[in-house]
């Protein structure tokens, strides 16, 4: 993967002849070297987890914080802005990413989060904290736990109106049984229909990176993928009957 901090610059839009669209990272700005700093040694000096080892209490951590997106009332909503909105929305990118995640393609979600935490997403750059660690990048994990700490700590402008959603992303089966998975110490897990829908979405990018893009995928898609039943209900339909 590129190095987060020489990312592409901002921007992510449509085509204006109807195109695919082109998806460039955007580059946040350069943490503090002392909040670096100071994540560093708060990492180094930190009472002992629950887990054995750092890199399986990150994965851990991870998968209860995808577990939480995915299941997030706000969910729906953004992933509809991801995919509908003229601009690429973060909250959506966000979202997307955890779908990737759960879905075993961690490349694909790196890239959305970091599209996401660029965008100013904290919580994208603190799952981009935990994909580092858990795979032992120390240097890249504190530079993305100092981005999110900044980006908390900055004062946010005012979001968008918030829009009334029919559904959740998820049925609630699968955000239970992806709860109960984490907590058992197992990896986030879709269901094999949505699985197979998000195998099918276009791929971006170059041969070095290949990326799914998620045109085509809207929550009344996920929110119709039970563990039990296929994703053609209709919208009056309760798929947990």
């Amino acid at each position: 993967m590129n190095d987060p901090r020489t990312a592409g610059q901002p921007g992510a839009a449509r085509a204006a002849d109807g195109g695919p669209t082109v998806v460039r990272v955007p580059r946040p700005e350069r943490a503090h070297a002392d909040r670096i700093a100071a994540v560093r040694q708060a990492r180094l000096t930190a009472a002992p987890t629950h887990l054995p080892s750092e890199h399986e209490q990150a994965s851990f951590e991870l998968g209860l914080v995808v577990a939480l997106v995915l299941g997030a009332p706000d969910a729906s909503r953004g992933l509809d802005l991801l995919v509908n909105a003229r601009r690429i929305q973060p909250e959506g990118a966000e979202v997307f990413g955890a779908l990737l995640y759960a879905t075993g393609k961690e490349e694909g979600a790196e890239f959305w989060w970091r599209f996401a935490a660029g965008s100013g997403s904290g919580t994208a750059a603190y799952c981009l904290h935990l994909h580092h660690l858990m795979l032992g990048e120390t240097d890249d994990a504190d530079y993305w736990r100092a981005w999110s700490d900044q980006l908390s700590s900055a004062e946010r402008p005012p979001g968008p109106r918030a829009l009334r959603m029919n559904r959740p992303l998820l049925p609630e089966d699968v955000r239970r049984d992806i709860l109960s998975r984490v907590h058992r110490g197992l990896a986030p897990q879709l269901p094999p229909a949505l699985v197979a829908v998000i195998d099918r979405l276009p791929l971006q990018g170059d041969d070095a990176e290949e990326v799914p893009s998620p045109w085509g995928l809207t929550s009344g898609t996920t929110s119709m993928c039970s563990w039990d039943l296929g994703w053609g209900l209709d919208d009056e339909e309760d798929p947990l009957e």
